[in-house]
């Protein structure tokens, strides 16, 4: 009983160490396995890895039209403009018109009240007929005197006369030719007076001067103009308005490319659809200084055939100085890049001991020369190859400007890669962006 006791137990204790080894060997191929899928995951996404991301942002050169412009704003006037005021005072007895009435040349717009300036009229007649009938008494005075004198000459060749007697005589002839004189100088005053009230009962009546349209009126009946000192504006009229002007404030940066009879177009926020054709009528030299901003005027005439266009409104005014058809372009920004120095001082990289998958670091830069007039300096792709890219500056020669591509008219070619902007791995991580 004892010997099969302890077999048994022998036997129970070698199953126990098998089971424990098998276990080990279990474990030990699991762990095996998992190194392998690791290994496996590694080594295949080493080989398909993508190419590093590009480092610089590069456009190609394009053929198109460009056209240099000059953009301003200002208000929307009649290319004429009347003024119409009043010459006399006085009670506004009628208005015949009203806004946006159509007159015509010599239309009566409006009646001043005539009652005083007739009655000023009568008393200018009158003080001229009294004239009138004192120049006849002076007239018939001279001609008695003149009678007088000569009897008293004759007297005087006879010896019937003393000389004191021809003396006193030709003295009073010549008082009264004196008188005659005078009266018919106080008959042209007086005239005149008659003639300057009959203009104020004529200014009475406010005619149009212009055929037009009226913009404004600012009298009603019963009004009184005050036109002592300065004539008062009562209406104000624009002569035609199919045909508008535009007084654009240009600023000083940009009047040195302005000519007249240059094509221009305004737009005005009423009719954002709507493109009013126009050109340049005048640069003036007058400059406009407000708060240190110095700007000249410029008179641009615009179509308006359907009446859009009204006085006050502003308007936008783009004006084409320069124009290229079928011109190599590239875009600015290509002109505005300047490569970033990626190395720290001290420790510059080389591109042969780059890591795989890193951008080749630039070169230290050195200060750029001054370029030339109508020169520019761009920065063309020499290698694309991922993670080794290699750019070298380029100067170029460009020409007209619409602030986002650059004619080049020589230095270039069509298939050439510019570099107009520069991407940074590192910098995006840093500044935690996400492309």
């Amino acid at each position: 009983m004892n010997d099969t006791a302890t077999m048994t137990e022998d036997v129970r204790r070698a199953l126990a160490v098998e089971e424990r080894g098998g276990r080990w060997v279990r474990r030990g191929a699991l762990f095996g396995g998992i190194v392998l899928l690791v290994a496996g995951g590694l080594v295949f996404r080493a080989k398909h890895r993508p190419p590093p991301p590009a480092r610089y942002v590069t456009a190609s050169p394009t053929t198109g039209d460009v056209a240099e412009k000059v953009q301003a704003t200002g208000a929307v006037q009649p290319v004429l403009q009347v003024n119409v005021g009043a010459q006399v005072n006085g009670r506004v007895a009628r208005v015949h018109v009203d806004f946006n009435s159509v007159v015509k040349k010599g239309d009566l717009l409006a009646e001043i009240d005539p009652v005083l300036y007739g009655s000023q009229v009568s008393q200018a007649s009158a003080q001229v007929a009294a004239r009138k009938a004192e120049l006849e008494s002076a007239r018939a005075n001279a001609a008695a005197q003149k009678l007088a004198f000569e009897r008293v000459e004759r007297l005087f060749a006879q010896s019937l006369a003393s000389k004191g007697e021809v003396d006193a005589q030709r003295g009073q002839y010549e008082v009264a030719r004196a008188q005659v004189a005078a009266v018919e100088a106080q008959i042209t005053a007086v005239q005149a007076q008659l003639a300057q009230q009959q203009t104020n009962v004529g200014w009475t009546k406010i005619y149009s001067p212009v055929d037009g349209i009226v913009v404004s009126r600012a009298i009603d009946p019963g009004a009184t103009v005050v036109a002592s000192f300065q004539a008062p504006v009562l209406f104000v009229i624009a002569q035609d308005l199919r045909k508008m002007r535009v007084l654009a404030d240009i600023d000083e940066a940009d009047v040195g490319k302005l000519r007249e009879d240059v094509n221009a177009d305004a737009v005005v926020d009423a009719f954002p659809g709507d493109v009013f054709r126009g050109r340049v009528a005048q640069v003036r030299f007058s400059p406009n200084n407000v708060q240190g901003v110095v700007t000249y005027s410029a008179v641009v005439e615009v179509e308006n055939p359907d009446e859009k266009l009204r006085p006050g409104m502003t308007a936008t005014v783009t004006i084409k100085t320069r124009e290229a058809k079928q011109a190599r372009l590239i875009p600015n920004a290509a002109l505005r890049y300047k490569p970033e120095k990626r190395e720290k001082p001290g420790k510059p990289e080389k591109p042969e001991s780059a890591p795989a998958g890193q951008a080749v670091a630039a070169a230290p830069m050195q200060p750029e020369a001054p370029l030339p007039k109508g020169a520019g300096r761009i920065y063309v792709v020499v290698s694309d190859r991922p993670g080794q890219e290699a750019i070298e500056p380029r100067i170029v020669q460009i020409g007209i400007t619409d602030g986002i591509s650059t004619e080049v008219t020589s230095g270039l070619d069509l298939g050439t890669k510019v570099v107009t902007d520069e991407l940074d791995e590192a910098d995006k991580k840093k500044k935690g962006k996400i492309f």
